[in-house]
């Protein structure tokens, strides 16, 4: 009888162990602030200026206006903080662009590789 009991024990603390389960804990990931977004915005817009050969001739981070000049045309980028948390950058020209009519769009498209889309 003593050995059957035993037995029965050990049988029941084996199987119990067996259900017992252990959670890795999950890494936290953290979400960039919105001045961290802003920074990457700002930097990728005037670093796309540059990538198409524009010049930075101002710069206001505050009133978020970038302005870059190349061959007569000026292109201007503008980042404005949405209400949602959002950044939103839009480029534009101002002057003759005759020369170089796709420029605005070759910028706008570095911008968009720069940030990884």
């Amino acid at each position: 009888m003593n050995l059957k009991l035993c037995r029965l024990v050990v049988f029941f603390a084996v199987f119990s162990l067996g259900s017992c389960v252990v959670y890795e804990p999950v890494p936290a990931v953290s979400q960039p602030t919105l001045p961290q977004r802003f920074d990457r915005s700002w930097t990728a817009a005037s670093g796309a200026m540059s990538d198409q050969g524009l010049t930075i001739t101002s710069q206001d981070r505050g009133a978020g206006v970038i302005q870059g000049d190349r061959g007569g045309i000026t292109v201007i980028a503008t980042l404005e903080t949405l209400a949602d948390g959002r950044i939103k950058v839009a480029f534009a020209s101002k002057g003759g662009d005759s020369g170089d009519p796709g420029l605005v769009q070759r910028v706008s498209d570095s911008y968009e590789r720069r940030m990884g889309r």
